[in-house]
């Protein structure tokens, strides 16, 4: 392989990319391929300097090409980023003796069942293992817990997709309000529920990828719960406040059912 990209002529390799350029009329497959073609001949250049430098400890007979990683910033996803350092400084704060979640991106949960055991349920099993993090299979419209018997529970970024068929779930309209009923069912009194969803200037569905909520509709289908914390995601900032003017973002919510049992204890 190595021998074989040696010996491809800059010159030819150049002319392909850019006959392809232009029987394109697509724009954005237009950018793709001057990038992709900047992004090849700094590869070989690269390959063939470094190549012609003395090595004794390596051999280099195998490439990997990684042609989007030269940036001049650290690419991050703003999304995560807030609603894993939201997620784990709450689970902080609270210090549940045992936390559930359902459906959430298993890195973050991995990463905060190292100082929490955590038992975790999704449609579609786990093939790690894990001290602290138990996996169950299971849906969120049929828990297998009993009536009030959580005291700690999430799902991130998981509500909006339930129903639309995207993850093998049945379709379903109501698919979003049944799984929140599920999870209110499920928490004690004075338990705390954390969720995170897309929010809108309108109820919306993005078929099938997920739906948007208004924060209006989105509080009254956690009737019996308390808002005690909300915080909202705009591209690269996260705030206090819902504003619809801003279109689509994401919403992080921290719910206690009512009720006057404590789960937590005094502190």
């Amino acid at each position: 392989m190595v021998r074989r990209l040696m010996q491809i002529p800059a010159g030819w390799l150049w002319l392909r990319l850019v006959v392809g350029l232009f029987r394109t009329r697509d724009a954005y497959v237009r950018l793709r391929l001057v990038r992709y073609i900047r992004d090849v001949t700094w590869f070989l250049r690269d390959f063939r300097r470094f190549r012609a430098m003395p090595s004794q400890a390596f051999q280099l007979d195998r490439v990997f090409p990684c042609l989007s990683d030269r940036t001049t910033f650290t690419p991050v996803d703003p999304l995560y980023f807030y609603q894993d350092c939201w997620f784990a400084r709450k689970i902080f704060e609270l210090k549940p003796a045992h936390h559930y979640d359902v459906g959430s991106s298993v890195r973050s949960i991995g990463l905060v069942s190292q100082f929490v055991p955590i038992t975790m349920f999704d449609i579609r099993p786990i093939p790690l293992k894990l001290d602290q993090l138990e996996f169950r299979q299971g849906s969120i419209l049929d828990l297998p817990l009993a009536d009030d018997s959580v005291a700690s529970i999430s799902s991130l970024c998981v509500l909006e997709h339930i129903g639309l068929g995207r993850y093998g779930d049945p379709l379903d309209p109501q698919g979003s309000e049944k799984a929140i009923a599920e999870l209110k069912r499920v928490v004690k009194p004075g338990g705390v529920i954390m969720v995170s969803v897309p929010v809108d200037r309108v109820n919306r569905v993005y078929f099938n990828a997920h739906r948007a909520f208004t924060r209006d509709y989105f509080l009254q289908l956690f009737q019996g719960c308390t808002l005690l914390e909300e915080k909202y995601i705009y591209g690269s900032e996260m705030v206090d406040y819902y504003d619809p003017g801003r279109g689509f973002g994401t919403g992080l919510y921290l719910f206690r059912k009512q009720g006057d049992v404590s789960p937590f204890g005094p502190r």
